[in-house]
C-alpha cells in the first residue's frame, strides 16, 4: 500500500498540474514557463516537468516562440460537461452576440464561489470582436456574470465578507434586474448580465461583453432578460 507520504505527493502534482490549466484559462496571452512557475510558485523545472506531461497529452501547447496555452485535447474532456445545458443556451447566444455584435456568454458558479464561462459566442460581424474563451474563471464579487450569478442567489448565501459597498451595490442591481461592470475583470472591457436559474444547475448568468456598450445597458439587459428565458425554456424540454 502506498505511504500517505506518496499519496499526498501524487495530489500535489496532480493539483499542481491543474492549477496550471487554470492558469493559462484565465491570460489573455500565451505564457512562457517562467512565468507559469512564478504564478505557480514553484521552481522552473517543476513547471517544465508538469507541462510535459500535459503536453503529451494534448492538454497544453506551445508557439513558435515557447510560450504555453491550452490545447485542443481539452475540447474532448469538456465537450460533454452540462451538455444539455450548452445545447439549450448556445442557439440563443449567438443570436443575442449577432444582435447586439457583442460576445455574449453563460457563466455558472463553481463550488469555489467562482464564476466560470460555461459556453460563449462571439458575432459574425463587429468592429471588434472580443474572444472570452470558455474556461475563464473569476470570483463572483466581479465582473457583470459574477455579480449577476449572485443577483439570483439568495442575500443569504452571498459570501460573508462582502464589502458595504458591493453589498448595497447588487441590491440596487437586483432592484433593477441586471448587474453590469467595468474593467474589473479584464482591462478596458464592459459588461451586463442578468441571472440564469434552471432547475438542478448552479447558479448562472447570461452576460455579454464588450470595450464599448453600443446600446443603453437597460435596453442590452431586457434583451438579455429574454434571452435567459428563451434558455429556461428550451433547457426544460
Amino acid at each position: 500500500m502506498a505511504s500517505d507520504e506518496g499519496t499526498q505527493a501524487g495530489s500535489q502534482t496532480l493539483s499542481r498540474g491543474i492549477r496550471l490549466l487554470e492558469i493559462l484559462a484565465t491570460a489573455d496571452r500565451n505564457l512562457s514557463i517562467g512565468e507559469l512557475a512564478e504564478s505557480l510558485g514553484v521552481h522552473r523545472s517543476v513547471a517544465y516537468r508538469l507541462l510535459r506531461t500535459l503536453e503529451a497529452h494534448d492538454l497544453v501547447t506551445r508557439d513558435d516562440a515557447g510560450r504555453m496555452a491550452l490545447g485542443a485535447g481539452l475540447a474532448a474532456l469538456t465537450s460533454n460537461v452540462a451538455r444539455d445545458l450548452q445545447q439549450a443556451a448556445l442557439p440563443t447566444l449567438n443570436e443575442i452576440a449577432n444582435e447586439l455584435a457583442m460576445t455574449c456568454l453563460l457563466a455558472v458558479r463553481l463550488d469555489s464561489g467562482e464564476a466560470v464561462t460555461l459556453v460563449s459566442a462571439m458575432p459574425r460581424q463587429s468592429i471588434a470582436v472580443v474572444s472570452y474563451r470558455p474556461g475563464h474563471r473569476h470570483p463572483t464579487t466581479r465582473g457583470g456574470p459574477g455579480k449577476a450569478i449572485l443577483l439570483g442567489m439568495p442575500e443569504s448565501a452571498w459570501p460573508a465578507d462582502l464589502s458595504d459597498g458591493l453589498r448595497q451595490e447588487l441590491i440596487q442591481s437586483r432592484a433593477r434586474g441586471y448587474a453590469s461592470s467595468h474593467d474589473e475583470v479584464v482591462p478596458s472591457l464592459s459588461s451586463v448580465a442578468v441571472p440564469l436559474v434552471l432547475p438542478g444547475q448552479p447558479a448562472a448568468s447570461i452576460a455579454v461583453i464588450h470595450v464599448a456598450l453600443p446600446r443603453s445597458e437597460s435596453e442590452i439587459a431586457n434583451r438579455l432578460k429574454s434571452g435567459a428565458e428563451s434558455v429556461a425554456r428550451a433547457y426544460g424540454r
